[in-house]
């Protein structure tokens, strides 16, 4: 009989009964506030197959693309096959930099206490706070969401959080986002807004706080991720100069910074409704404030001398120095090292594949969570291309050399990888690789020159990094020298929130960075095109 497949879980379909019904049956939370209604557009599911075994699109679900659904929506029309479906709010597995490389700033946050009212530093008189003030960090990815709950008094993180950005019906990258929101506008930014209160509430429910404690909050992201946050147009990020409305504001002279300050009650955010938000200050074009929160995580410019910050995500940041000249640049990688246009990738969740071995003739696999495996996310698909490197099993050019189009993986649920696939991940890998080897070019470094090479972002701290070099998604730098940073956004955002020096000092320091655009290097598609081979970088 055919069944409703959510990851390693089944269920019998059921004609009439809605996606909703059976996600409750799987214990999978499918978040809504509207009572099934439709109205709410929270409950969008991904149907990975299967799609026409269910009911029409109602009038409801007429914003979302060709693959996704309202879960309250969608019904068994038909009892023919299987249908597969994945929740767009998954948690994630949240890696965090070892304590000796986060940083300690002073505490010296933008609000203070008088007479047990909270007053935030721009005057404004919050009054009084329960249980102390709280300030809230967030890195909105455009594949992932961190927060982070931190008590300002003493600088302790109370609480983190970690989802998939629910706003993948949008499309899988910066740039497919910017089309959505120009075709759909105010969808994307509902998506995020709802997201983060959801989350809020959660925290606050499981901290038992009244959420009138979250007095300020500190986000930091892309351009694009961030204006949405902030109900700014983007739609000038998606075409020449790709500039956020603030940077070019800043640039004319007729703002002094890009850095953005609301009141809570203006976005929608459920903290103290004067609670202030503060957007972080962007390098510039696609390089945002998640790059420069980094930055700020690493202590990169105040340690001096020459290092290479490689965030690999999404929209890959790439910051670079000689230990005078600062460079920065954005791949734009895609989604593939996170789970998209995979056919078995996934993120970092309970279940994904994320270190892989050949023993033989067969994978030897260790997945997230002891969990049954449902796919496989970045760090397993890098060490799963460098095995089958090794073993020449694959090309330098991504072919399998037994002709076949695709190579089991896992037997049992069955998990293959595809020549398709390797596609997909040659062309996110190449981005990255141009632009490690343009930023050093232009400094006359080799990567044996670096002093300290950081590695930032979920993705990016569960590599091996010797499979990643081995395929060309990092330059070979001296081992000792590699600096696993964590998610070092959101540890920048959280000393942001705790230092009013730092965001001060930041925002001078991103006025030095020269930003560099890689496709107007004269041998940009030379450069790529090498890239797209499995084999390492040559600087």
């Amino acid at each position: 009989m055919p069944d409703f497949i959510h990851g390693s879980e089944r269920r019998p379909l059921v004609p009439g009964q809605s996606l909703f019904d059976v996600a409750g049956e799987l214990s999978v939370v499918v978040p809504a506030s509207c009572k099934r209604t439709g109205r709410c557009h929270e409950c969008v599911v991904e149907i990975k197959s299967g799609a026409d075994q269910l009911t029409p699109r109602t009038d409801e679900e007429s914003f979302l693309g060709a693959s996704f659904r309202l879960a309250c929506q969608a019904r068994v029309a038909t009892a023919d096959r299987d249908v597969e479906f994945s929740v767009l709010r998954r948690r994630l597995r949240i890696l965090l930099a070892p304590d000796e490389q986060r940083p300690d700033p002073d505490i010296d946050p933008a609000v203070r206490e008088v007479d047990g009212r909270v007053v935030l530093d721009d005057g404004t008189d919050l009054g009084a706070v329960g249980g102390g003030p709280v300030g809230v960090a967030v890195d909105i990815g455009t594949t992932t969401i961190v927060l982070e709950l931190v008590d300002l008094r003493t600088g302790a993180v109370l609480a983190i959080a970690s989802i998939e950005n629910p706003q993948r019906f949008g499309g899988s990258d910066v740039m497919t986002r910017i089309t959505y929101e120009a075709e759909v506008p105010g969808e994307l930014r509902l998506a995020l807004r709802r997201a983060l209160n959801h989350e809020l509430k959660r925290l606050c429910a499981d901290l038992r706080l009244d959420r009138r404690q979250l007095v300020e909050m500190v986000v930091v992201g892309n351009p694009t991720m961030r204006d949405l946050a902030f109900n700014l147009d983007v739609l000038p990020i998606g075409r020449l100069p790709y500039r956020s409305v603030t940077e070019t504001a800043w640039r004319s002279g007729e703002a002094p910074s890009t850095m953005i300050t609301r009141r809570a009650h203006e976005l929608g955010l459920l903290i103290h409704p004067q609670g202030r938000v503060v957007a972080g200050p962007l390098i510039a074009c696609h390089v945002g404030a998640d790059a420069a929160a980094d930055l700020v995580a690493v202590d990169a410019i105040e340690k001096g001398g020459s290092f290479l910050l490689v965030d690999i995500g999404t929209n890959t940041e790439i910051v670079a120095s000689d230990g005078h000249r600062i460079l920065a640049a954005s791949s734009p990688a895609g989604p593939a090292f996170e789970g998209g246009g995979v056919r078995y990738g996934m993120p970092g969740a309970d279940g994904a594949i994320e270190k892989v071995r050949l023993a033989g003739n067969r994978f030897q696999v260790e997945v997230i969570g002891e969990a049954p495996p449902e796919g496989i996310c970045g760090s397993g698909l890098v060490d799963l291309l460098a095995a089958l490197r090794r073993a020449d099993w694959m090309t330098s050019r991504g072919s399998f050399t037994n002709g076949l189009p695709e190579i089991r993986i896992v037997d049992d649920p069955r998990i293959t990888f595809s020549r398709a696939d390797v596609g997909h991940l040659s062309i996110a890998k190449a981005a990255t690789a141009v632009g490690q080897r343009v930023l050093l070019r232009r400094l006359g470094l080799r990567p044996e020159d670096l002093d300290r090479v950081y590695l930032a972002g979920g993705f990016a701290n569960a590599l091996d990094v010797r499979t990643a070099v081995e395929i060309g998604l990092l330059v070979d730098a001296p081992r000792e020298r590699i600096i696993r940073a964590g998610n070092a956004s959101i540890a920048g955002a959280r000393a942001l929130l705790l230092s009013r020096g730092r965001r001060a000092a930041l925002d001078d320091l991103v006025r030095r960075i020269e930003h560099v655009e890689l496709e107007s290097e004269p041998d940009f598609f030379d450069l790529f095109t090498d890239g797209c081979l499995f084999e390492p970088i040559t600087v």
